[in-house]
């Protein structure tokens, strides 16, 4: 589980995130030895018409090797489940999740099960004002060698890397934020959107990032925000009263909308709340292109006849008249009085199947001019102020602000991300859009995913004294006064739980235990599962809870237990797990017995070799070879 990714980053370069994407997108621009045959890759692209251009202008900044190189590596952190938390009732069965840890690990763990699974991610991530005390977070493990080795570069350029630690500079926060935003492209789904808050301090630093890594393209808009009303005693005696919200797409997927409102051109009593093309239904084709459609259109009610412009044809042909007009999809003039008054050369089109005009039809444009409802700065404090009592966290964005963000870039039961969760508002926002669209056919089913760093909180801080020590402490206890009081005043049967994990970082003593590991020469004397256990959490759930997400179930699955001869593992759908010490020969011979007569359907059996002994894993693995009814299934060993 975790000597593998020691291994891989003792030799990861800053590229081999880039590399790895290529060799699986495009396997044939490799040789046998792992060489990029560019001079391949190049004919393919002047095949294709693409123009191949030296670009003059790059981003650059003190530290991006650094940043593209632990872009590349994996994480040594486990993920560690909150027993209690999770078990309670409201929890139990939910699909939130709420991961305390820092955000850029907690990402890496994400890709795991939910790459391309995000729609919608919003994130404040912290201002580099010069003066608010923003800190680089990053521990640099290295000296100036290792890292000018590690990744390429000269030793005094490393120096100058390791030197940003505890500085609040330009290039400290692009090396903090690129490589979160570069992972967490990877999350978002074909046609997702992420929302970035920022102000004007690294709003342009911001932009180019995004512009590198989402593709220029893919930029939306710039989204101004107006966070308070005007101060008199401001700089340059200008007040700075607007924040700005980035909008990036993942692809040409994306589309922002505002449900529930659809552009009604007419209404009718048969057919109300309903969009109406209207149009002239004659088309700029000649007689000769559109033979089919150069007829007389006759209304059946009154015979009036409408003929064809002699310069144009219908839309539709003669032949498909009839249908049209029986599925009540022809309009003419009179048939309605609205009409009457309008021009008696244009006829009038109703199109039940709007895609035909494309799928934005009907709909309201996002737009960057937001509501005045969406609030400032006071309505997000005034709410923490309702919920406890007292100002809680300091600046926190008005929820009703990423309701309106959420709604415009996700749909229900889409997945919505915020990796610098602070106050949670997210969590708020979505709970009360599924509140507000709540209704009997299942709809309110928005899912969050908060990460939160657990940030120590000042002594002098009124949440200090009320009790609280960290950050994620306040979001989460936002949550539960929020979905209390949505719950009173709705009544809504929304999913009010969530999920609880936490980051943890092994012990050096654990990470020697496991590289050192000889599983022929290791006697295995202790419990290995112990050098995971945090807090009162049993170190097997912490290692079954990373395991299920490194392969892809998530972290809201249910596992069951499968009972051998004395021994009990894990399953969750085709995969068995073994991870407690304790399993024998008899319950090998019982494993197999269940495989063979169908009472067990697996494809996979993953153990952790530092629980079982040599000759029980070399029995197991033998016997698996051997199975009577010829299954294929994998014994995954991680070390």
């Amino acid at each position: 589980m975790i000597r593998e990714k020691i291994k891989y980053n003792d030799t990861v370069k800053s590229n081999s995130r880039e590399i790895m994407k290529l060799k699986k997108e495009f396997p044939g621009y490799f040789d046998k030895d792992g060489n990029f045959l560019i001079d391949r890759f190049t004919s393919m692209l002047s095949q294709e018409d693409v123009d191949i251009e030296r670009e003059g202008y790059e981003l650059q900044f003190l530290g991006k090797s650094y940043a593209k190189y632990i872009t590349s590596t994996e994480t040594t952190t486990v993920l560690t489940p909150d027993i209690e938390h999770n078990e309670k009732h409201e929890n139990k069965d939910s699909e939130n999740l709420y991961i305390v840890g820092d955000n850029l690990d907690v990402i890496k763990h994400l890709l795991n099960s939910y790459s391309g699974k995000i729609k919608c991610i919003y994130i404040d991530p912290p201002y580099n004002t010069g003066s608010d005390g923003f800190v680089y977070p990053d521990n640099f493990k290295f000296t100036k060698e290792s890292l000018s080795n590690i990744i390429g570069i000269e030793e005094d350029e490393a120096e100058r890397i390791l030197n940003m630690a505890g500085k609040s500079t330009h290039s400290a926060w692009m090396t903090f934020m690129y490589p979160r935003l570069m992972l967490s492209r990877d999350l978002l789904s074909d046609d997702g959107v992420i929302f970035i808050s920022i102000d004007d301090n690294e709003y342009a630093n911001l932009k180019l990032i995004c512009d590198e890594i989402f593709g220029e393209d893919n930029f939306i808009a710039t989204i101004p925000w107006r966070k308070r009303t005007a101060k008199s005693d401001v700089p340059f005696g200008t007040s700075q009263d607007y924040d700005l919200i980035l909008m990036v797409a993942k692809s040409e997927q994306t589309i922002a909308h505002v449900e529930g409102t659809p552009r009604r051109y007419y209404e009718t009593d048969d057919l109300p709340g309903r969009p109406w093309r209207i149009h002239d239904m004659k088309t700029q084709r000649t007689a000769s292109e559109r033979p089919n459609s150069n007829f007389t259109m006759i209304n059946p009610k009154n015979g009036e006849e409408f003929p064809v412009d002699p310069n144009a044809v219908w839309r539709i042909t003669e032949k498909d008249f009839d249908k049209y007009y029986k599925d009540n999809r022809i309009v003419f003039p009179g048939d309605y009085d609205f009409l009457r008054i309008t021009n008696p050369n244009m006829r009038y089109f109703k199109e039940d199947d709007m895609l035909k005009d494309g799928e934005l039809f009907g709909r309201v444009a996002f737009s960057t001019n937001l509501p005045s409802d969406v609030g400032m700065s006071k309505e997000g404090t005034a709410t923490i102020q309702e919920l406890f009592g007292y100002k809680a966290f300091d600046n926190p964005k008005p929820h009703q602000l990423i309701s309106w963000l959420i709604e415009a870039g996700s749909d229900d039961g889409d997945i919505i991300l915020d990796f610098f969760s602070g106050s949670a508002t997210t969590a708020h926002s979505v709970m009360e859009l599924n509140a507000n669209n709540y209704n009997e056919k299942g709809r309110g089913n928005r899912k969050y995913i908060m990460v939160q760093l657990p940030e120590i909180i000042k002594k002098n801080k009124p949440a200090y004294e009320a009790g609280y020590r960290t950050i994620d402490e306040i979001g989460r206890a936002r949550i539960g006064k929020t979905a209390t009081k949505i719950k009173e005043e709705t009544g809504a049967d929304i999913d009010y739980g969530y999920k609880l994990y936490r980051l943890n970082e092994p012990s050096d003593k654990t990470l020697d235990k496991i590289v050192e590991f000889d599983p022929y020469e290791t006697l295995i004397l202790d419990d290995m599962t112990k050098s995971f256990e945090f807090g009162n959490v049993p170190g097997r759930d912490t290692i079954l809870a990373t395991w299920i997400n490194m392969d892809g179930y998530g972290l809201v699955s249910q596992t069951g237990k499968i009972h051998l001869h004395q021994y009990e593992a894990d399953i969750i759908e085709d995969s068995l797990y073994i991870i407690d010490p304790g399993l024998a020969t008899e319950d090998v011979m019982e494993l197999i017995k269940k495989i063979e007569d169908g009472s067990l359907n697996i494809s996979r059996i993953v153990l952790y070799p530092y629980s079982v002994v040599f000759n029980v894993v070399h029995e197991l693995k033998k016997n698996i070879v051997n199975l009577r009814n010829n299954r294929n299934i994998n014994v995954i060993e991680r070390y």
